[in-house]
């Protein structure tokens, strides 16, 4: 059975841990309606990505 020989130290585990933060939700608001939506995103209220209609709603 593998058993670690020595405690992991905190810096090593700190380390080891760097890459488990939490990014943040990337929200733009939208220029014509002026609601929230996440960017690259067809906002489906309107219909319109990048300036063009593409949801007939």
């Amino acid at each position: 059975m593998a058993v670690p020989k020595r405690k992991t130290s905190t810096s090593k585990k700190k380390m080891r841990r760097s890459h488990h933060k939490l990014r943040a939700v990337n929200i733009v608001e939208d220029k014509k309606s002026g609601e929230y939506k996440l960017s690259h995103h067809v906002d489906l209220k309107s219909g319109f990505y990048n300036g063009k209609k593409i949801l007939d709603i």
